[in-house]
């Protein structure tokens, strides 16, 4: 038979946020994939050099890139937001039942 306190989820007991190292590695893949996305711009933009206004905008959207990326890298993440599951003991109600009542 099931345990009566166990919850389908366990119970919450610390508000711990990420280790240091989980929260590095999530840094630095953000990190490499907004660097790693300026590489791409600029190759498209040497492949339609001959249409101007395409080749100047990826261009342009590329130079930018590298400082948003130091800035999101370096900031750090938003607390995570988590549904509380607090243990809530089972409490015997007593029964409702009829009162009686004087009428004076």
């Amino acid at each position: 038979m099931a345990d009566p306190q166990r919850a389908e989820e366990p119970v919450l007991i610390t508000d711990a946020a990420r280790s240091y190292e989980e929260e590095l590695a999530t840094r630095k893949r953000r990190y490499k994939i907004m660097m790693g996305m300026r590489i791409p711009c600029m190759v498209l933009a040497a492949v339609f050099y001959q249409i101007p206004w395409l080749a100047v905008t990826l261009l342009v959207l590329s130079i930018p890139l590298p400082w948003m990326a130091v800035l999101i890298a370096n900031d750090r993440l938003p607390i995570k937001a988590e549904p509380v599951n607090r243990y809530q003991a089972e409490r015997p109600q007593i029964e409702p039942r009829d009162h009686p009542v004087i009428e004076g």
